[in-house]
């Protein structure tokens, strides 16, 4: 492809004067319009930290297209704060941005033929949604994410949102003064940048260094950090670098890049939206990936890094530890990484690993031969309650059998009632279920929930399913994404109170210890009920997502 295969037949020729001239009320010249356009999908937002920096780094990454001979061109997409909305309505808006995200991306560039994209992320859905977004195209781009937020220090102790979610229980359960609640909230989140453990933000941050769509170490650069201005000037001279080799998205989406973006989710102890995001960045791509997979690879590849919610440390602390590229490293040592797949900068993810820098003394990232825990942070159950599937975190979990009796709740508001108003016994199983992508509609994420049971000291002694979702804070015996979920008549959609649930992740299944027909013979009664929501966007997601199992992608 030539440095301009799709901006020529928007601006080349005299009938493309008027589009010429358009661009001229822009500030372009002559010159610029004779360079490769480059889109910078920018997702900031002031309405939270996690994107409220990314002005100022995309004028780094316009500096770094010009000075590689391209003309940038930015534009905006949406971002929907996860830690805002989280425990509110508002929260059945998160996986539907992802969507849109994707939608809006893939409309700019093909509306104004766009020769390359740069998509600028940080908020947990414009990752997955600007890297999905990318794979439509095919076009050369990448994904820059705008860095972790540093810790808060609240009691001489570094704190995350986590800490805040978990306060609140705490708080309900009267283990905590309000004026403490107080001092914690005004000093967990310091300042611009995405949630600080390995949730979901820095997870997928993470999995788009590893799929070759981030360059390596990028990420992990923290997001007021100085060093992240060169990061971004870097990113849009790398931009303008594919564009002359000719090098297009589809090319790094290998079926070996999705594994080892899978082994580093495993081995991070990251979070379980990764199960929904890889298959639908996937789909994109036209690669196959069955959930299974996340199983399989966990199975194979040890826990090596020490970060939150699970572990002790934070983002910018595996920075300092030497990076993701130390990642890599240690997991070619561990056999557990395809070193040959081919990564955004020209160089194999086996010539990232040996570019790490690692500090002497560092505790975070453990040696392949001394491991955290021999097999990764993720599970994938199956049985009569997930005949097509669930996921379970087991990251940092000693405890991974449980069997106690249902507590039903038909949506997340009147669990965490139940959980605040002390209604949750130890081993109880709390259910939670219409809270799919077509039920809720939008999948909300139960952080409100399983931080207040956390909280309230029940985190270890009580499980929970859903077939909604879970922020990549939770932590806990808890199993999400079950599928199918309860209003497409999901075997979830007939539990009752005081049913017998059977968690064994060793032996990867999730029971219902109710006979199969009786199981039949209770959906066969059960009825599907009215729909949440009737107009707009999130009624129109109800109509088109598919299965949880399946990434909830819309088609």
């Amino acid at each position: 492809m030539s440095d301009r295969d799709h901006s020529k037949i928007l601006l080349d020729g005299d009938s493309r004067a008027p589009a010429r001239a358009m661009l001229r009320a822009c500030g372009l010249t002559d010159a610029d319009l004779q360079r490769p356009l480059v889109g910078i999908a920018n997702t900031w937002t002031e309405i939270g930290p996690c994107n409220l920096h990314l002005r100022r780094l995309a004028e780094r990454v316009k500096e770094g297209i010009r000075q590689a001979g391209g003309t940038p061109l930015e534009f905006n997409t949406i971002a929907v704060s996860d830690g805002l909305s989280m425990g509110t309505d508002g929260m059945r808006a998160s996986l539907v941005s992802r969507e849109v995200i994707a939608d809006s991306i893939e409309l700019v560039a093909r509306g104004h033929l766009l020769d390359a994209v740069v998509a600028l992320v940080g908020c947990d859905k414009t990752i997955p949604g600007g890297a999905m977004a990318l794979a439509r195209l095919d076009l050369p781009g990448l994904v820059l994410y705008g860095g972790s937020i540093a810790p808060g220090r609240f009691e001489g102790h570094d704190v995350t949102i986590q800490d805040v979610f978990e306060a609140v229980g705490a708080r309900t359960a009267g283990k905590m003064s309000v004026a403490a609640l107080h001092d914690l909230e005004a000093h967990a989140c310091p300042g611009a940048g995405a949630c600080g453990g390995q949730f979901t933000a820095n997870t997928m941050a993470t999995v788009c260094e590893f799929l070759g769509l981030s360059p390596m170490g990028s990420a992990s650069v923290p997001a007021t950090d100085p060093r992240k201005d060169e990061v971004a000037r870097e990113a849009g001279r790398l931009v303008m670098d594919l564009v002359r080799r000719g090098v297009r998205v589809r090319q790094l989406l290998t079926p070996a890049a999705f594994e080892n973006a899978i082994a580093a989710v495993a081995t991070t102890g990251g979070s379980t939206n990764a199960v929904l995001h890889l298959p639908a960045i996937a789909h994109e791509a036209g690669v196959p990936l069955d959930i299974a997979a996340f199983d399989t690879i966990s199975r194979r590849v040890p826990l090596l890094v020490d970060l939150k919610p699970a572990g002790r440390f934070v983002a910018a602390d595996l920075y300092r530890a030497g990076g993701s590229a130390l990642v890599a490293q240690r997991l070619l040592e561990a056999g557990a990484l395809r070193g040959d797949a081919i990564t955004v900068t020209g160089r194999t993810l086996a010539e990232e690993a040996a570019r790490a820098v690692e500090t002497p003394g560092q505790q975070v990232v453990h040696a392949a031969a001394s491991p955290l825990a021999p097999e990764g942070g993720l599970a994938i159950l199956r049985g009569n309650l997930a005949p097509e599937g669930c996921v379970v975190k087991i990251a940092g979990k000693k405890k991974l059998q449980h069997r106690g009796p249902a507590r039903v709740f038909d949506g997340e508001e009147a669990a965490f009632e139940a959980v605040t108003a002390g209604r949750i016994a130890e081993g109880d199983v709390v259910v939670i279920r219409y809270e799919g992508p077509r039920g809720g509609p939008g999948m909300r994420e139960m952080l409100a929930v399983t931080a207040a049971l956390v909280g309230a000291g029940l985190g270890g002694s009580v499980a929970l399913l859903t077939d909604g979702r879970f922020s990549g804070a939770t932590h806990g015996l808890m199993a999400g994404h079950v599928a199918p979920e309860a209003a497409l008549g999901g075997p979830i959609a007939v539990v009752r109170d005081g049913d017998t649930i059977v968690f064994d992740v060793p032996a990867r299944t999730l029971s219902l210890e109710v006979g199969d027909q009786t199981i039949a013979d209770r959906l066969a009664a059960w009825q599907p009920p009215a729909p949440r929501v009737t107009t707009g966007a999130l009624a129109k997601y109800a109509r088109l997502v598919s299965s949880a199992a399946a990434g909830a992608v819309t088609s």
